[in-house]
């Protein structure tokens, strides 16, 4: 029973460390803001509210043409005085999104990067955009509602170690 609790411990804080509490840049101005697909309206908003305050000129939204995203898909189809780029990662994937936003990047001539995603996605996007740009990449946290941060940590503790132990290319 010791033990149990011991482990529960260890993957409680080790949770926290990686997925409740991660690690956010000191954001700098930069080229283009990304706000990757997975938690739509909480990571848009948090987007939108870091291009008001004038981080970066150009918003890419990673599938924002999803079907009944409305902000997204208005967002995509111009209905804003920002400048917005929409695109649909392959595979559709973080992975996908980071080779997506390495490919824009050089197209468009882009040396930096803020990535905006889930508090506890922040630790592995970071580390697979930085495999795959080659300039300034800074992360920022948005907040999901519990349902979703919990659901959320669980489907990361795999991907993170699957990004950290096996896989390490873009």
């Amino acid at each position: 029973m010791l033990r149990l609790a011991a482990l529960v411990a260890v993957v409680a804080a080790a949770s926290a460390y990686l997925f409740v509490f991660p690690h956010e840049d000191r954001l700098t101005r930069a080229d283009a803001l990304v706000v990757l697909a997975g938690g739509r309206d909480e990571r848009l908003d948090e987007g939108l509210a870091l291009m008001r305050r004038g981080l970066a000129r150009t918003l890419v939204i990673s599938d924002g043409r999803a079907p009944g995203w409305r902000n997204g898909n208005r967002l995509c189809a111009g209905r804003t005085s920002l400048r917005v780029l929409c695109f649909y990662p392959r595979p559709y994937s973080t992975r996908g999104e980071a080779r997506g936003m390495a490919l824009l990047a050089a197209e468009h001539g882009w040396r930096s990067l803020i990535v905006v995603t889930s508090a506890y996605h922040v630790r592995r996007a970071r580390m697979l955009f930085r495999r795959c740009f080659h300039g300034r990449v800074e992360a920022v946290a948005s907040q999901p509602d519990l349902r979703h941060f919990v659901i959320g940590v669980a489907y990361e503790w795999p991907k993170y170690a699957y990004e950290r132990l096996i896989s390490r290319d873009c």
